[in-house]
């Protein structure tokens, strides 16, 4: 599974808030839900908030197998 632990260390360091997301940025606030909850979201998002964080892919998501 796809974990956002990482975008929230990133957020916080660069004190970044989900308000910050949806106002200043314009991300839905059913995406930022989707976020929090390590539900899937699009490439373009993952990108979007790669250019907002002005960060790598591996500062917002990480790839974590599944513990079966």
């Amino acid at each position: 599974m796809i974990s956002y632990a990482p975008l929230w260390k990133t957020m916080a360091e660069q004190r970044v808030t989900t308000y910050t997301l949806r106002v200043k940025h314009g991300m839905s606030h059913a995406t930022v839900q989707r976020l929090q909850a390590d539900l899937p979201v699009s490439t373009h998002t993952l990108d979007k908030l790669c250019a907002i964080l002005h960060c790598s892919l591996s500062d917002v998501a990480v790839y974590v197998p599944n513990q079966t």
